[in-house]
C-alpha cells in the first residue's frame, strides 16, 4: 500500500518539485512496479526514469522537467516482493 507520497496526496505546492516520490509499506519488485506523470491534458511529462531508492526498496522515484503552475495526476502499479499488487493515482498542485 502506498503509505506516502512527494508532493503529498492533493497537495498545492509554492515550488515545482523535481521528482515525484512514493513510499510503500513493503519492498517493491522494480520489473513490475512503474509511475507516471501526466498533465491537464493527459500528456505524459515525467522524465521516464522510474528507479527504487537504493537504499529503501520500498522507495519508488521519477524526476520530473521544470513544471508550469497547474495539476498534475500520478499514476502507479506497485508490485511488492511478496507479490502482493496494487494501483492507484493522486494529483498535485503547482502553484502560479
Amino acid at each position: 500500500m502506498l503509505k506516502r507520497a512527494s508532493p503529498r496526496v492533493g497537495s498545492t505546492v509554492a515550488k515545482a518539485p523535481d521528482a515525484v516520490r512514493l513510499w510503500f509499506s513493503e519492498a517493491l519488485e522494480p520489473t513490475f512496479s512503474t509511475v507516471q506523470v501526466l498533465d491537464s491534458s493527459g500528456a505524459r511529462i515525467d522524465r521516464d526514469d522510474k528507479h527504487l531508492d537504493s537504499k529503501d526498496h520500498a522507495l519508488m522515484e521519477i524526476s520530473l522537467p521544470q513544471l508550469k503552475p497547474g495539476t498534475y495526476k500520478v499514476i502507479w502499479h506497485a508490485l511488492s516482493v511478496d507479490t502482493h499488487a496494487t494501483d492507484g493515482s493522486f494529483t498535485f498542485t503547482v502553484a502560479p
